[in-house]
């Protein structure tokens, strides 16, 4: 089975910053047609230009919104078909990271499920049914007619006092992907998750920045004693995207250098 994703159109959640957009670029320079998804609409023209809006032209298109909200969805959905006629792959690495109070910061937990869990699970439920009408459209019974990837992080599975909100958000974004797999396997939509930890995502960055210290306790809690950048997420999710990997569904991958092998370092896994 082969790698390539050339040719086939992804909605790339997140693609303004960190791993969304490495993975939107990495999408980009094998072939594939990308809609980048994300609120800041600034930084979304900054990396892909005037090319990359709506009414632009080429393989990268942008598109700016809150995609908790239904109609922003549909909007995301209409602005893909209109301009690539298709979707056929979700990758939802749209994230926020935020540290919190685990004794009563029901705020914090609030804004967590509402970015990392309901805006995911509610653009794949509505991409998922856009992909089996394509696939009934077009009459391909025997192929995938669609993929998911979520994006989450090894503090699904680690705890750490102060991401609490963050933690209990990915540990049920991996649960809504294992639902989903299931709930889409006779459809033949396959979803799928990247746990990660020891990953250079934006977040990571800005944690450094105010901590750098928590540099060294993350290399040295590494088995592969480094902190690994962000085109080696957008491979994985290129593997799980690709025809490569057409009986893999409801599966979390996880890539952090062997991280989860080991006792808690005490710096966090972004």
């Amino acid at each position: 089975m082969s790698l390539s994703i050339s040719g086939k159109t992804a909605i790339v959640t997140g693609a303004a910053n960190g791993l969304g957009l490495a993975i939107a670029r990495h999408f980009l320079a094998r072939g594939a047609n990308v809609m980048c998804a994300d609120l800041d609409e600034d930084r979304l023209a900054e990396e892909f230009g005037e090319a990359g809006n709506a009414d632009g032209e080429g393989p990268a298109r942008f598109f700016a919104g809150d995609l908790c909200e239904k109609l922003t969805v549909a909007n995301l959905l209409s602005a893909t078909a209109d301009a690539f006629d298709r979707v056929d792959i979700l990758v939802n690495a749209a994230r926020q990271v935020m540290r919190s109070d685990p004794l009563g910061d029901d705020a914090a937990l609030e804004t967590m499920l509402r970015q990392n869990l309901l805006g995911t699970v509610k653009l794949s439920q509505a991409t998922a049914k856009r992909m089996i009408a394509q696939a009934e459209r077009d009459g391909n019974e025997d192929e995938t007619a669609g993929v998911i990837v979520n994006i989450s992080s090894i503090v699904s599975q680690r705890s750490h006092p102060e991401l609490l909100a963050y933690s209990v958000s990915a540990a049920a974004l991996d649960q809504a992907t294992r639902s989903l797999a299931l709930a889409l396997a006779p459809h033949r939509v396959r979803v799928n998750g990247v746990s990660f930890g020891s990953v250079m995502s934006a977040s990571l960055q800005n944690a450094l920045k105010e901590t750098p210290e928590w540099r060294l306790k993350i290399t040295k809690g590494t088995p592969m004693g480094r902190i690994a950048p962000a085109t080696e997420i957008a491979e994985t999710v290129q593997f799980l995207a690709s025809d490569a990997a057409p009986f893999l569904t409801g599966q979390i991958v996880t890539v952090d250098g062997g991280r989860m092998l080991l006792d808690p370092v005490g710096a966090p896994a972004h």
